[in-house]
């Protein structure tokens, strides 16, 4: 369980948690009473809530076929890069 009195450490290891609504009742309280009074940590929590809002948004938006087109082609080129050998791909974990 979070302590009563929260870093902005402990604030922000626990933001994603908060913002997906994966917290307990007593930890959400404290997290929120935190935000309320830190306006560094209050300011992360709105960017990151209004960053999912657009992202959620974008979701529902199909991509233009010419940028469907080129992310084909490219992991396309990836892919036959990979398969034949060719080092590592950024994109690849290491």
């Amino acid at each position: 369980m979070m302590p009563r009195e929260p870093s902005c450490e402990e604030v922000m290891a626990r933001l994603f948690d908060y913002l997906d609504q994966e917290l307990e009742a007593p930890d959400r309280a404290v997290i929120e009473h935190h935000l309320a009074r830190c306006h560094a940590c209050f300011g992360r929590a709105e960017f990151e809530r209004r960053l999912r809002a657009r992202l959620s948004e974008a979701m529902d938006t199909p991509a233009p076929p010419r940028l469907r087109r080129r992310l084909e082609r490219l992991l396309d080129e990836l892919e036959t890069a990979n398969s034949d050998g060719e080092g590592d791909s950024p994109w690849s974990p290491s």
